[in-house]
């Protein structure tokens, strides 16, 4: 019986796949993403569901109760734009972020799904000043400009901290 010789094969190489990205807008003009690692879940709520606390910085619209722990619900437009969500709204969606120990829910317009960016990022120089602490950079795709936005930066944010 003749035992088979095993040659060792040249290494291929991994096909690039990407990164992987939840996609959003921000506002109806502000498409992003965040990066999937630290995203925790997606959800949308009734916005009855969310209790307001007095005192609190402008972007943050209250608490509210997500499997038996308490996040706080931020307005990511808000916070970063200067333009608060939809008021006449019936319901939030909202997207839970943990960097660390630290959750945070945002509230965005509109959740898009998960994607797969394989392209360069490039810097954010014509942002506005007060969103450039916030992003990583932008990548085009499918003729249009999302903002990558750094989840540490978020939930590090003078806004959220200094009240």
């Amino acid at each position: 019986m003749d035992i088979p010789i095993l040659t060792p094969q040249p290494h291929q190489p991994e096909t690039n796949v990407g990164s992987s990205y939840l996609r959003f807008q921000i506002n109806a003009d502000t498409p992003a993403l965040l990066a999937t690692k630290y995203v925790q879940e997606v959800l949308i709520v009734p916005t009855t569901r969310i209790t307001p606390m007095p005192n609190m910085p402008e972007c943050i619209l209250g608490l509210f109760n997500r499997r038996n722990r308490i996040l706080w619900a931020v307005d990511l437009a808000l916070m970063l734009l200067a333009q608060p969500i939809d008021a006449s709204s019936q319901q939030y969606h909202i997207l839970i972020m943990r960097v660390g120990e630290t959750p945070l829910s945002l509230i965005v317009r509109e959740i898009k799904g998960v994607t797969r960016v394989t392209a360069n990022l490039q810097p954010s120089a014509e942002e506005s000043s007060a969103l450039l602490p916030y992003l990583e950079g932008y990548i085009w795709q499918q003729q249009e400009k999302l903002l990558v936005l750094d989840a540490k930066a978020i939930a590090n944010s003078p806004s959220l901290h200094n009240y």
